[in-house]
């Protein structure tokens, strides 16, 4: 009998196409998730076992916890099932939890927010052993402006003007609660919760932010630029690699 199991993953998005999976490659966390599921369940490759994720990140994103569930026909144990999954996968995703959850558990449907941090770097050095992990800015760029702009940019609102999928047909509406905005050391850390991203929209953000920072934009300017709705009038996409999916709420 299926059963529906609950994971919490955490991931090096570095080298991989992003979490949702691809019919041309095996190079996703879903695909990679998946084929090790499949394999352990005995089930033929033809009918993989399908793993859903809490969110889709991009190619490069990276994540602490994941949330995502499963339904699988196995007599192994949560315990069991962990340590298999952690044998088999590469070492740059590691499966943290898993749990029995309930038969109407869907990691998400049930989410009710998420939370992003985006990491930066401004110094005389260079970040050698977190290169990965931040974007590294040219110049420091203004905080107060960019803490004024986020202040602007919280709210319910319509944020297609921050969303990289220019086909988009469902709801741009989301709620974000808060963005705050951390320094420590040579890092600056920006913090996005929300009840929900759209493609690209924590990088829009940031890349808005920062063009703020650096007087490209003022922070007065933000109401008009969510109420036109147009992508061209935002800022900048920022890397992938300085975005990480922190945790999901239930």
């Amino acid at each position: 009998m299926k059963q529906n199991f609950k994971l919490i993953v955490s991931y090096d998005g570095t080298r991989f196409f992003g979490w949702e999976h691809q019919p041309t490659t095996d190079m996703t966390i879903q695909g990679k998730l998946e084929s090790v599921l499949t394999r352990m369940t005995g089930l033929p490759e033809d009918k993989p076992v399908t793993v859903i994720g809490a969110g889709r990140t991009d190619a490069g994103v990276h994540a602490r916890a994941m949330t995502c569930n499963v339904l699988l026909d196995t007599d192994m144990t949560p315990d069991e099932i962990q340590a298999y999954m952690n044998q088999y996968l590469p070492e740059d995703i590691s499966v943290n939890e898993v749990k029995l959850a309930a038969d109407r558990f869907h990691s998400r449907f049930k989410a009710t927010g998420k939370t992003y941090r985006y990491s930066l770097w401004y110094g005389a050095t260079k970040p050698v052993f977190d290169r990965k992990y931040v974007a590294v800015l040219d110049k420091a760029p203004n905080l107060e402006l960019m803490r004024e702009a986020a202040e602007l940019m919280t709210g319910t609102h319509d944020y297609k003007c921050f969303c990289g999928n220019p086909k988009m047909k469902k709801s741009t509406v989301r709620t974000v609660d808060s963005i705050n905005i951390e320094t420590k050391g040579n890092y600056i850390r920006i913090y996005f919760h929300g009840n929900g991203f759209l493609q690209n929209m924590v990088r829009i953000m940031t890349g808005t932010l920062l063009a703020v920072g650096n007087g490209e934009i003022k922070p007065s300017d933000i109401p008009a630029i969510i109420e036109s709705k147009n992508r061209q009038n935002a800022g900048p996409t920022a890397p992938p690699h300085g975005l990480c999916l922190m945790k999901v709420d239930y």
